[in-house]
Order: structure tokens, then C-alpha cells, then sequence
């Protein structure tokens, strides 16, 4: 099958009006363009980078929903409240309350409003910090962002949505009222300014900007980071210049396993451990449970101080993680036919490895985790050879902070008044996560707060006609 590319505009076909101007082209900008567009909104998509789906495209695991028609079809029953207290939970209790109730009661019809534009995402993993499986990932068990990304690109190229590349709104542009009215845009052919009744910043998060992480959390400012390069804080930037408010900016989330060994820095997805791999130390023990929340299981690695850890994995698992055929194509796998083999590759004590596996099968067979409590991603054991094994370090994945928002997507101002037709979502805006993002989650709320900006902002401009 050909590969799908999508075909974006020149930035001599810009317009110089739009009922709706969305900036960034990510699972939130796009889901909120397809939701507006079919509200009958006249749409477009900036894009500054050449690149379409900024860190979507990284995403791996899948995105969560509690109470989906796939559960259930799965026999697993799951309940809105434990799905919504395990993230509070998980969030240590500094998630906005009624963000977090929006999400959560509309992650269900997130996955079928996919499924209604030929989405699917039929598959169920468990991440971090849940109890049931509701991590929703596609049958093929394709990377989700990719996936995502591609679909939704194909939707947008279907109804017409007119999407561009390498045009990097710079400015938002207010009328006397404060009201958002449109936005300035550096293009190849100059800077533009576009008249919108309604704009929308969909621009990420900033886990790629050395300065403002040196600015709230100067501990990280030497960390790697997952994120692709164009993740700087541009929305955030935009907002600030209006008097937007930023929340809880001291909040970054360091993943746990990332393979930072070379220049560009791979997540190793948490549905690897969702699926059954563990972690071991250089005595080729296991350390921590690996399906802790992410920055419980970061400072366990950390605290070990022996650069890094190692992810260990057998065939069974790796049937059950594709992507890891991905990450062994790009050389980030360690191999052994037996676990010896694989210890003395390596560099891990290989009787303690064996041990280690051998009690842990045991502890799977039974369910239950003795050593360290662990309950979920306990499927299956690892037994079956070939063996592989990643070296992984803690790196800035995601930044839980950002614009303050309203459930409806409103844009918040210092004195905590709505800004009226600006709207955000997904990373860019903060509040959803606590101090502390579940996977599965971020790729849920690009979802979940992308249609929610389409449904609002089409409101806004219907009551202002």
C-alpha cells in the first residue's frame, strides 16, 4: 500500500479571513478542525514547522477511555469515578477538578467519534497508575500518535480543511474590547495577518525549550527531552503577550524510560510494561514496580545512580508491543538467544538476571507481585526466547503546566476573566494533568478538548453573528 502523504497549501493560497484559525497541526488541532469544519465553520490550520503532527507523531501507547463501547466488547467493565480518582490520584491531587470531570466523562465518545470517521482503535493495554485496561490502541498495535495523526490527516484532505506548513503565527491580534480578532503569520512569501472570528492554540507543550524550563524548573535544564524540536512554548508565548494566564509551570514530567544514548532522544513507550517487561539494575535486579505512576518509577531509576536501567523483554512480549520492532530496526535493542546471552551483552550480572526472571514468572503465574506490589501488565511471563533488553534513562516527556482554561477551552487572563475568542487545548494548555500525566492520557485529551474547541468556538461565533 502506498504511503499516504498529505498535501499541504502554499501561503500565497492563506485567505485573508477565516471563521476559525487553529495553530498547530497535532491530534488537538486537527480533531478540533474535522469537529468545526462539520459544524459548518470555515477552518484552517497553521503549521510552523515543515513537518505535520508535532509530538503526536511520538506518542506510543494509546489513549485511555473508561466506559467505551471496546471495553466492554473486551468484558471489561470499567466505571467514569475509578477512572477519574486513579488520575486524581495519580495527578497527586492538583488536577483541575472539573477539566478532569469533563475528560473523563467524554473519553468514551472520544473513541467513537473516531471510530465514526474510520479510526479505529479496537485494542486494549493498561499504563501506569490505572487498574483496567483503557489504553485504546489500533488492532495492528501501530504506534497511536503516527496512526492518529495519518487518520486525521485523511479526514481533513477528504472534507477540504485547508491545512499549511512553515507558517508560524507571531502575534494575536485584538480589537479595542480585548476580543481575539485574528493573528499576524510569518510565511516564506512575508508576514500576513489574518482576520478570524475565533482562534484557537492547539501549539503543544514546551519540553524542547531550554529557556523556559531553565526559567521554572532550572533542575531539568540539562535534561534530554522526548519532544520533537519544535516544542518551545510558542503558544504559551502568544497567550502571555495578551495577559493569558499560566498555571502550574513548574510541573514537567520526566519519563522513565527513554533511550537517550544518541543525539535524538526515543521514547520507549509505556506499553512495553503494560504488556509484561520489567526493569533491572546493573546487579540484573528488579528495583521498583515498573507500572508505578511515571515519576515514581523516574526517580527510582534515577536514585539508582548507574546511568540508566534496562527495560527486559522476551518474543511474547515484544508480539504484543510492536513497536519495539521499531526501536530494534533503529539499533535501540539489545539481543540474547538465552538470558545469559543477553546479561553478557549487556553488561548485567546474569545469575541475578536469571533469578530475577525465574522469580518474576513465578510471581506472574500467581498474580502477585510480592517484591513490589505490582498488579497490572502481568499478562504473561518472560519465557519465550529470543530475549531483548533497552538501555533507558528518565527524560522531559511532557509539560503538565501551560495556559489557564476553562472546560470549554476559554482562555483565561490574569485577573481570571475570559478572553473572548481564544481558545486552547491539548499540552499547551495546563491544569488536566497534576503534577503527574498518566499515559494514555495526553493523546485522549488531544481528542477529547480538540472537539471540544471545535463545538465551542462554533458557539461563540453562532451567538455572535
Amino acid at each position: 500500500m502506498a504511503k499516504f502523504i498529505f498535501k499541504t497549501k502554499d501561503a500565497s493560497e492563506l485567505a485573508p479571513s477565516y471563521d476559525a484559525v487553529i495553530i498547530g497541526s497535532g491530534g488537538t488541532g486537527m480533531s478540533a478542525a474535522i469537529q468545526a469544519h462539520e459544524l459548518g465553520l470555515n477552518v484552517v490550520v497553521l503549521e510552523k514547522n515543515e513537518k505535520l503532527g508535532g509530538n503526536t507523531n511520538k506518542a506510543s501507547s494509546g489513549m485511555n477511555a473508561s466506559e467505551s463501547n471496546v471495553q466492554y466488547e473486551h468484558g471489561i467493565i470499567d466505571h467514569n469515578a475509578d477512572f477519574y480518582k486513579e488520575t486524581m490520584k495519580g495527578g497527586g491531587l492538583m488536577n483541575d477538578p472539573a477539566m478532569l470531570k469533563f475528560f473523563v466523562d467524554h473519553s468514551a465518545s472520544a473513541i467513537s467519534w473516531l471510530k465514526d470517521h474510520d479510526i479505529v482503535v479496537n485494542d486494549l493495554t493498561i499504563t501506569g497508575g490505572m487498574s483496567r485496561k483503557r489504553c485504546h490502541r489500533p488492532a495492528s498495535l501501530a504506534p497511536i500518535g503516527a496512526f492518529l495523526e495519518t487518520n486525521l490527516l485523511k479526514v481533513a484532505e477528504k472534507e477540504e480543511i485547508p491545512v499549511f506548513n512553515e507558517v508560524k503565527a507571531v502575534k494575536l491580534i485584538q480589537d479595542n474590547n480585548k476580543q481575539v480578532t485574528g493573528v499576524e503569520v510569518e510565511t516564506k512569501d512575508g508576514k500576513k495577518t489574518i482576520t478570524a472570528k475565533a482562534v484557537l492554540l492547539a501549539t503543544g507543550g514546551f519540553g524542547a525549550s531550554k529557556d523556559i524550563i531553565a526559567k521554572y524548573r532550572p533542575d531539568l535544564k540539562d535534561y534530554k527531552t522526548t519532544n520533537q524540536p519544535g516544542a518551545t512554548g510558542d503558544g504559551l508565548k502568544l497567550a502571555e503577550a495578551i495577559n493569558g494566564q499560566l498555571v502550574q509551570m513548574n510541573l514537567i514530567q520526566v519519563h522513565p524510560t527513554a533511550q537517550t544514548d544518541n543525539p535524538r532522544v526515543f521514547l520507549i513507550g509505556e506499553a512495553v510494561r503494560g504488556e509484561g517487561a520489567i526493569l533491572v539494575n546493573k546487579a540484573g535486579k528488579r528495583f521498583v514496580n515498573e507500572l508505578n505512576t511515571r515519576k515514581i518509577v523516574s526517580d527510582a531509576i534515577t536514585n539508582l545512580n548507574e546511568d540508566g536501567a534496562y527495560l527486559v523483554l522476551d518474543q511474547g512480549i515484544r508480539d504484543h508491543a510492536k513497536a519495539v520492532d521499531f526501536y530494534d530496526s533503529i539499533g535501540l535493542v539489545e539481543h540474547g538467544d538465552s538470558l545469559e546471552d543477553l546479561a553478557n551483552n549487556i553488561g548485567v550480572n546474569a545469575e541475578n538476571l536469571k533469578a530475577t526472571v525465574a522469580n518474576w514468572n513465578k510471581e506472574v503465574a500467581a498474580d502477585d507481585d510480592t517484591e513490589f506490589g505490582r498488579s497490572t501488565g502481568m499478562d504473561r511471563g518472560i519465557e519465550k526466547g529470543p530475549f531483548f533488553a533497552i538501555h533507558i534513562h528518565p527524560a522531559i516527556h511532557y509539560t503538565m503546566g501551560g495556559i489557564h482554561i476553562t472546560p470549554e477551552t476559554k482562555v483565561l487572563d490574569t485577573n481570571g476573566n475570559v478572553i473572548k475568542g481564544l481558545y486552547a487545548a491539548g499540552e499547551v494548555s495546563g491544569g488536566l494533568h497534576g503534577n503527574n500525566r498518566i499515559g494514555g492520557n495526553s493523546i485522549a485529551e488531544t481528542v477529547v478538548f480538540g472537539r471540544q474547541a471545535g463545538i465551542k468556538m462554533t458557539e461563540f461565533i453562532r451567538e455572535n453573528k
